[in-house]
């Protein structure tokens, strides 16, 4: 998602951009060996379709086209967190459902329509190219067997967080740059459930210590619901279908257990994945970077996937991207990015990395003021049970339509900290 969203913004500043893709692409929303992780929930944040529907007009009504759901987070949701559930809002919170293969097969189908934009799958990524300095002038592919070199004025990193690019970085000289990492051992299983097509039930649990387990339901295409259910520092759902009913039935709200027991699994095998970190490259810090390259996406951050960051946070440093190149200069354009793209970050970063400090068991460098802030935001939490309006102000900021230091604003402060309000 994070390469075609950046193929989009580069079409308008570059006479032809091209896209490598390892895999090999269908024209049906599969699961692809290069995206295991697209077997399982994939929220797209308000703030994240927004910028879709500004990059692909008509984005949103496509999706729904072609199987997605539109839901209201203020009527169709239930969210657990902090042992209680968050009370309505007032405002309508849409959100737009589908499976992971369908966001990305829509938003392809957007890209492959634009004339100067070619994507060649099969493809394997070999090397950078350089000449003379270690400034990046193209790269090397292998396809069917053969080696091709592919020249170019810019070449974007977006192969998540498999990215070699550190490692090419010290290869050639350049400063490693440092990567910060917060373990919280998550690993996530992930079944269909089937479901009425007028249901659009969705319902969220966040591990709370010394609760360490959790879970997600959104419904999708082709009448069904993915579920998700995780564990953090050890606790994972189990991959066959008693053990997974079971772990379901132990979460603190019985939404799971009954929706599986009314409406039977859907799911002949259930798919597990591991997320042993949250991982950020500090490429902002770095003092030099090679010329004609840079990297986005889970290549510059993955954050616990529990908390949906990931395609927004993609779409945000995409138009941080376009931001970068409009400003006209061709002098540091990494560094520039980098640099815009890091407010997006630290937003993302402190959402899941301070959640996942809750815990003891979470290790690695905690952002300075994680503990008080973790405190104001419990106390917050157990407001928003009964205070639509708190509620309100967390869910825009879990959506990403807000940056959290809107949760500290006069009136919502008054809100948290004055009893029985």
């Amino acid at each position: 998602m994070a390469g075609l969203m950046t193929a989009r913004v580069l079409a308008d500043l570059f006479e032809r951009v091209t896209l490598i893709e390892k895999d090999a692409l269908r024209d049906a929303p599969v699961s692809r060996s290069g995206t295991p992780q697209a077997n399982h929930i994939h929220n797209l944040h308000e703030a994240g379709r927004q910028t879709l529907e500004d990059l692909f007009p008509g984005f949103s009504e496509a999706l729904l086209a072609a199987g997605g759901n539109r839901i209201e987070i203020n009527s169709d949701s239930r969210v657990f967190i902090e042992e209680g559930v968050l009370a309505h809002g007032p405002a309508q919170l849409p959100m737009y459902c589908a499976s992971r293969p369908l966001f990305e097969l829509v938003t392809r189908r957007r890209v492959e329509d634009i004339e100067n934009v070619s994507l060649r799958d099969n493809c394997q990524f070999v090397d950078y190219l350089t000449e003379g300095t270690a400034d990046v002038t193209g790269i090397s592919i292998r396809q069917d067997g053969r080696t091709e070199d592919i020249r170019a004025d810019l070449v974007v990193d977006a192969t998540g967080r498999t990215s070699r690019t550190p490692d090419w970085l010290a290869e050639h000289d350049y400063p490693m740059p440092t990567v910060d990492e917060v373990h919280i051992d998550v690993a996530y299983s992930t079944a269909f459930v089937n479901r009425p097509t007028d249901v659009q039930q969705t319902c969220v649990v966040l591990p709370n210590p010394p609760r360490k387990r959790g879970g997600g339901m959104f419904p999708v295409e082709n009448g069904r619901w993915m579920m998700t259910l995780f564990g953090v520092h050890g606790e994972h759902a189990p991959t066959e279908q008693a053990g997974f009913t079971d772990f379901a039935a132990s979460l603190p709200i019985s939404d799971f257990e009954r929706v599986i027991d009314e409406h039977g699994l859907a799911s002949e095998t259930i798919e597990q994945y591991p997320f042993p970190s949250n991982r950020r490259v500090r490429y902002e810090e770095a003092d030099r970077f090679p010329d004609g390259l840079l990297v986005i996406g889970d290549g510059i951050a993955s954050f616990n996937p529990i908390y949906g960051q990931g395609m927004s946070v993609a779409a945000l440093e995409a138009i941080q991207l376009h931001h970068t190149l409009a400003a006209g200069s061709s002098d540091d354009v990494a560094q520039r990015f980098f640099q815009r793209a890091t407010t997006v970050v630290d937003d993302a970063w402190m959402l899941a990395v301070g959640s996942d400090f809750q815990f003891g068991q979470t290790t690695g460098p905690k952002p300075t003021g994680t503990d008080l802030i973790n405190r104001y935001l419990s106390r917050l939490l157990r407001t928003a049970r009964t205070d639509g309006r708190v509620a309100d102000a967390f869910n825009r900021v879990i959506i990403m339509e807000e940056r959290p230091t809107s949760l500290f604003r006069p009136s919502i402060l008054w809100r948290v900290l004055t009893p029985g309000i």
